[in-house]
């Protein structure tokens, strides 16, 4: 039996222009990168706006347009955090169909563990299993290094993140306990409830569910986390109005390694795209 958990909002009649209108000027910030590395912050923040822009008119990701805005995403997620990892000279990325070469910056303070769980996110989205590994051998101290604050069971988080995908496993274990205990909200002191409890910690219990092989576990906590997700953004007018709230990216992070790894997904919903979630574009152009 399929569960359905239809997505709030709909769209408006500017929002098409709106799309074409950030995607253009994304564009023309990855153009101009390498003349100004030192704006790669932004354009991590840019290309994440473009993508909530496309999520506006193209629910289920069926359009070369979307696409295209989730992979710059993830190539720009994971630039981030190559250059990070690098104290010295230069790296080269491909971003937006060209290789590019951008200085090492070492840690920052856009290079924390939250921020690098997004660009993991972009990286199962896009099934690149390079980046994935890439991102997954960026050390620990570059997110402490970051000065970035935040609570600590986002640190424990990114490492079972990272553990998993590098077969690690005696570190998994050490750090999901990790991550659940210091979630609690009586453990934290920086997130506000709301957002730990309806945000951030379901896709903790989805990846709990997801590497004990818990078919019926896993879609009744994915089908929580969407609710969760839907209470958090229609929680006020504000909320409700902002475009980050119409995907769940990382519940649908999670969904595409169950998807790829043969669980049957028996959830519907737009805050899923399916063409992302079932890998349509995968193959489409170089990523």
């Amino acid at each position: 039996m399929t569960v359905t958990v239809p997505r709030h909002g709909a769209p408006g009649p500017d929002d098409e222009a709106y799309a074409r209108k950030v995607a253009q000027r994304t564009i023309e910030e990855i153009e101009s990168l390498e003349g100004a590395p030192h704006m790669i912050d932004a354009l991590w923040n840019s290309v994440r706006i473009c993508v909530q822009a496309r999520s506006t008119v193209d629910p289920r990701g069926s359009g070369i347009d979307t696409w295209e805005a989730v992979v710059n995403t993830m190539q720009v997620g994971s630039a981030v955090f190559r250059a990070a990892g690098t104290i010295e000279g230069s790296v080269e990325c491909r971003i937006h169909h060209e290789l590019r070469r951008l200085p090492a910056t070492g840690p920052k303070n856009f290079t924390s563990a939250p921020e690098w769980i997004d660009a993991f996110w972009y990286a199962i989205i896009c099934r690149d299993q390079k980046r994935m590994t890439e991102l997954c051998e960026v050390h620990q101290d570059v997110f402490r290094a970051s000065g970035a604050e935040h609570d600590e069971y986002l640190y424990h988080w990114a490492a079972a993140l990272q553990a998993y995908w590098l077969r690690q496993q005696s570190r998994l274990v050490e750090e999901l306990t990790a991550a659940f205990r210091s979630s609690h909200p009586d453990s934290t002191e920086i997130s506000p409830r709301d957002w730990l409890q309806k945000i951030s910690y379901p896709p903790i219990n989805l990846f709990y569910q997801f590497v004990k092989h818990d078919h019926d576990g896993f879609n009744a906590a994915l089908v929580e986390a969407l609710n969760f997700h839907k209470a958090y953004w229609t929680a006020d007018e504000d909320r409700e109005n902002d475009i980050e709230g119409l995907w769940a990216i990382g519940p649908l992070a999670l969904a595409c390694l169950a998807y790829d790894g043969g669980f049957p997904i028996g959830v519907e919903s737009d805050y899923l795209p399916v063409q992302l979630l079932n890998r349509s574009w995968l193959g489409e152009f170089p990523t």
